[in-house]
């Protein structure tokens, strides 16, 4: 290597990162975070490792891998572990909650206009286009994630096995999960190299130049691993889900709307392997078919909302809870606002919580051990099972969008929504075909939703 590339890496290599310099940047993640989990992590590549040179490559994949197993949202776990490799606790607290806060606060607003002004005509016409491109992204979503993980036949078998289990047998998500994890865990034994992870996120291990954080720096003490401090972190993050949910028992009593919604979000925050589509289906079945907190066309409409914002695609939820707890009229009929607030706010924290949890518990480990196939062989099975759940999730959208009324054999074809048809179709080319980008789809698909349901109107 040159001297003169060495000295430009020294120069591009910062000696410190102060706390506010680094707030800057995560509260402008919080606001820029849209493409999902890959758009999400290419930019914090591109900002961090190229760019500012906070990280090196090698340092932020190993990161990103781990944060791969966990369950939760990998991007704005990604984020929390490395405010709090940079700047303790309170950093990785500021970073993984400003990945968040202003999806949230986005998202209330538009669940708010959507539920009160939802039947008006230019609503309805913008959502009639919408829900044709969700079922045309979560098709994306099923392709784009099984062409990094269906590597070999034995994966596009668990793949198969699980769209089955789920489509016709109707087993329940996280039994799919827990019975894909022991196959990944006894083929990462016996098959090693068909379970190995591969072409997620793949690295060039191309050489940006010294990092503050780099390959050979020594782990901070705050991140070094202590029986004591893991001990005291479980005991925080026990306190900080059982104090809530306690006082919403007393108060509100167990089968009160909040603290159902409490309860369950916090096992949906356990199952999310493979990310948010992946666990749409738990949140459908509770939500919609055993809560009732809202119905399938309101669950299409939400995920629709949730992809237009920033932030982690689970978001989703926070329409959910604003949703259950407006309808629901938890605070009675004056309050509803307030109701939905409160929903949106409970189940946001139920879901993110043990993100956080998880990263501040197993970062110091994180930061001690490398790869280890008795880990990931499990994630790879996991990551193949989402693949067919997804998909199974997708024909389910695309049946509520293309047979608002349901289908019978006699309705068939009269109860077909043929535009919506059309608008899905243009979608799917416009993704796979033309590779636009998911916020262009969106706009372009509710424009043509409010323009087929003008003309309706006007024949």
């Amino acid at each position: 290597m040159s001297s003169n590339t060495l000295q430009n890496q020294e120069t591009h290599s910062p000696s410190q990162v102060g706390f506010w310099e680094a707030f800057r940047f995560w509260l402008k993640l919080g606001f820029i975070s849209f493409g999902g989990p890959a758009g999400q992590i290419a930019i914090m590549h591109q900002e961090l490792v190229e760019k500012k040179h906070w990280l090196s490559e090698r340092r932020f994949l190993h990161a990103l891998n781990y944060c791969m197993v966990l369950p939760g949202p990998e991007a704005q776990q990604l984020a929390t572990y490395i405010g709090w490799l940079m700047h303790r606790t309170v950093g990785g607290v500021l970073a993984g909650v400003l990945f968040v806060l202003p999806s949230l606060l986005l998202l209330i607003i538009l669940s708010w206009v959507y539920i009160a002004l939802g039947d008006t005509p230019v609503v309805a016409g913008l959502f009639y286009g919408i829900k044709p491109a969700v079922t045309a992204i979560v098709f994306q979503a099923a392709h784009r994630i099984g062409s990094r993980a269906l590597k070999n036949r034995i994966l596009w078998t668990v793949a198969a096995l699980s769209f089955v289990a789920t489509a016709v047998f109707s087993i329940p998500f996280p039994l799919i999960v827990a019975m894909a994890a022991l196959l990944g865990y006894w083929g990462g034994k016996v098959r090693p190299a068909q379970f190995a992870i591969g072409g997620g996120h793949a690295s060039s291990q191309k050489d940006y130049g010294r990092a503050l954080v780099d390959d050979n720096t020594p782990t901070p003490v705050h991140a070094l691993f202590t029986w004591k401090r893991l001990i005291q972190v479980a005991a925080i993050g026990l306190s900080l889900w059982a104090v809530p949910m306690g006082l919403m028992t007393l108060y509100f009593g167990w089968e009160h709307t909040l603290t159902q919604m409490g309860w369950f979000f916090t096992k949906a925050a356990l199952l999310t392997f493979g990310g948010a589509y992946a666990v749409l289906p738990y949140v459908y079945e509770g939500a919609v078919e055993h809560f009732s907190w809202l119905n399938a066309t309101q669950m299409i409409d939400g995920l629709a909302l949730g992809e237009t914002t920033p932030g982690p695609l689970i978001i989703i939820v926070t329409f959910v809870g604003f949703v259950g707890a407006y309808l629901k009229e938890v605070f009675g009929p004056e309050q509803l606002f307030w109701a939905g607030v409160a929903g949106a706010t409970v189940v946001t924290w139920f879901t993110f919580l043990p993100s956080f949890i998880f990263i501040f518990m197993g970062g110091p480990l994180i930061e001690t051990t490398h790869n280890q196939p008795k880990l990931t062989a499990p994630l790879t099975a996991i990551t193949a099972a989402v693949v067919g759940v997804i998909l199974n999730l997708a024909l389910f959208f695309g049946y509520h969008v293309l047979w608002p009324s349901g289908m019978s054999t006699t309705a068939f074809l009269s109860g077909f929504e043929w535009p919506a048809a059309l608008i899905a179709v243009i979608a799917t080319l416009a993704l796979f075909k033309f590779k636009r980008g998911v916020i262009q789809v969106i706009i372009g698909s509710a424009l043509l939703g409010l323009l087929v349901t003008q003309v309706k109107a006007f024949l």
